[in-house]
C-alpha cells in the first residue's frame, strides 16, 4: 500500500533519557502553498531537538511534512505550527526549527521558532583547546 500524507506523529522511547543530546534533521523538500496566491512555497527545514522521554519516528515525520504540500500557510504560521505539533507529540527538553524558504519576489525568508521546557537549562558548552600545529 502506498504512503499518504498524515498529521499523525508517531514516537518511540528515548534510548538515553538520562543524557542531554541533540538530534539534528535536515528536511530539504518542504512545500506548502502561499495563502494569497496559491503558488507553491519551497523550504529547507532544519530541526534540532533535545529529547526527554520520547523521539519522533522518521517515517511519520516525513508523512507529516508531506501533509502541508496542498495547504495554504504563511511562513511564520507554518513554522510555529510544526513546532507546536512536535512539542505536543514528544515534549522535548528543547527544540528549534529553522525554516529557510526559497526566494519569492526577490526576498528570502528564514523563520526560527524555539521551545524550551520549563525548568530545563542546557549544560555549558565545552570548549576544547585547539591542537598545536606541526
Amino acid at each position: 500500500m502506498p504512503s499518504a500524507p498524515s498529521k499523525t506523529l508517531d514516537t518511540f522511547p528515548n534510548p538515553q533519557p538520562g543524557r542531554d543530546y541533540t538530534i539534528h534533521m535536515r528536511i530539504p523538500e518542504f512545500t506548502c502553498l502561499c495563502p494569497a496566491t496559491g503558488q507553491p512555497d519551497f523550504a529547507e527545514l532544519h530541526l534540532e531537538y533535545v529529547p526527554d522521554t520520547a523521539c519522533v519516528e522518521l517515517k511519520s515525520l516525513k508523512l507529516y511534512i508531506w501533509s502541508y504540500r496542498n495547504e495554504g500557510a504563511y511562513h511564520e504560521a507554518v513554522t510555529n505550527r510544526i513546532v507546536d505539533d512536535l512539542v505536543a507529540a514528544i515534549q522535548p527538553r528543547f527544540m528549534r526549527l529553522t525554516a529557510d524558504f526559497n526566494v519569492r519576489g526577490g526576498i528570502f525568508t528564514q523563520v526560527v521558532a524555539e521551545h524550551r521546557a520549563p525548568g530545563w537549562t542546557p549544560a555549558a558548552a565545552v570548549e576544547l583547546p585547539q591542537p598545536i600545529p606541526r
